[in-house]
């Protein structure tokens, strides 16, 4: 199944910025709050070795509230969160960005509450996770920490 993303920013834009800054590949991989509850999402971005200044290897941006600035933060606790996710018609799954962003799809489908609570119409959930710039289902992500150990 895919998961269908909404990010805040312009990706492609985004990803060719860094990757020809920091000479490595970057990827977007979801757009999310970072911390439950957050009011502010963001646009979380991979590259496969770590930051030479800042060791972190997931970034995101976001924009002030109060400012409007584009800011950037280290967005590595992603790997540490779990994202339910609702079926469209095609079979594509959707996801709530953060406990702000009601999410009704054209089936009728509906999810809220980001990675603070998850609330539906008594739809059928598929729970995903962060693995290496990937968004992978939670049972697959276990499945292979269980054989890793």
């Amino acid at each position: 199944m895919i998961v269908r993303h909404y990010p805040r920013f312009n990706t492609d834009k985004v990803i060719d910025h860094y990757s020809k800054q920091d000479g490595v590949s970057v990827t977007y991989v979801c757009t999310t709050e970072l911390e439950p509850g957050n009011l502010v999402s963001v646009d979380v971005f991979y590259r496969e070795t770590p930051h030479p200044q800042f060791g972190n290897r997931y970034f995101g941006l976001y924009q002030a509230m109060l400012t409007g600035q584009i800011m950037i933060t280290n967005a590595d606790r992603v790997e540490d969160l779990s994202f339910d996710c609702i079926m469209n018609s095609e079979g594509g799954l959707q996801y709530s960005r953060d406990r702000h962003d009601c999410v009704t799809l054209d089936n009728g489908n509906m999810i809220d509450g980001g990675r603070l609570y998850t609330r539906t119409n008594g739809c059928e959930v598929f729970t995903y996770t962060v693995k290496d710039g990937v968004m992978v289902p939670l049972d697959e992500f276990m499945f292979l920490n269980w054989n890793e150990g």
